[in-house]
């Protein structure tokens, strides 16, 4: 690989300056096209780098994300995160905007009528919003009379979530259980956390430094599980 003064770059250490540059999720062909090597070879420079910032107890790893790899970093960070997080108000989102993104991301492909029947208040505005930050598209059109436009979630929004695809939301036959739990005993945060101790597969182990917790997301799909 090329040199620059003292510094020596080598096919590891481009991988590794390419996704820590990058702000979405490469895939493995596109890594290996960037960076002028093969897919093997890319793939075999990010274990070894994952073995590396392991051994040096770094903050980060990359992981597949969207169905690309990804840099980010690790969960007992998010405490000071959340924080950083808190201060990018633009990408905040309401409860309301939760509540119909869960909806979406569960019950996709859906049509707005059917959003609503779940929340009981309109969600056009809502909706016009999530597509706004990209969270939310027009997947195509129910067949049914005027046929009305059916909704599901982007690559956005797995890249925002910190999920590698939609099977990697809670199932909802775990969230009725833990919705019942929550409603008897009248704590739905305690139940949800009851839940992912049972169920560690279910954490996302990693957050996005400019995400959304998909914590909130799960919470509100424990309020809403009982709908479906």
């Amino acid at each position: 690989m090329r040199q620059n003064e003292d510094i020596e770059t080598t096919v590891k250490t481009v991988v590794e300056a390419v996704l820590f540059a990058s702000d979405e999720p490469l895939s493995e062909a596109r890594l290996a096209n960037i960076v002028e090597t093969t897919v093997k070879q890319a793939r075999q420079c990010i274990q070894d780098l994952n073995d590396k910032y392991q051994a040096n107890n770094n903050a980060f790893r990359i992981e597949q994300i969207a169905g690309g790899y990804q840099m980010l970093t690790l969960s007992p960070y998010n405490y000071w995160l959340k924080k950083l997080l808190r201060a990018r108000s633009d990408s905040k989102l309401s409860p309301a905007a939760l509540e119909t993104l869960a909806i979406i991301a569960y019950k996709q492909p859906v049509m707005r009528a059917d959003i609503e029947v779940v929340r009981g208040v309109a969600t056009g505005e809502v909706i016009r919003t999530l597509c706004y930050k990209g969270l939310v598209k027009i997947v195509g059109r129910a067949e049914v009379l005027g046929r009305p436009m059916l909704y599901g979630t982007t690559k956005k929004f797995l890249e925002v979530f910190g999920l590698n695809t939609l099977k990697d939301l809670p199932k909802i036959e775990e969230l009725k259980k833990t919705a019942r739990l929550s409603k008897m005993f009248g704590a739905t945060n305690s139940a949800h956390f009851g839940y992912l101790q049972k169920n560690p597969s279910a954490q996302s182990p990693l957050i996005n430094w400019k995400a959304f917790s998909w914590f909130e997301l799960s919470l509100i799909g424990i309020r809403l599980a009982l709908s479906f």
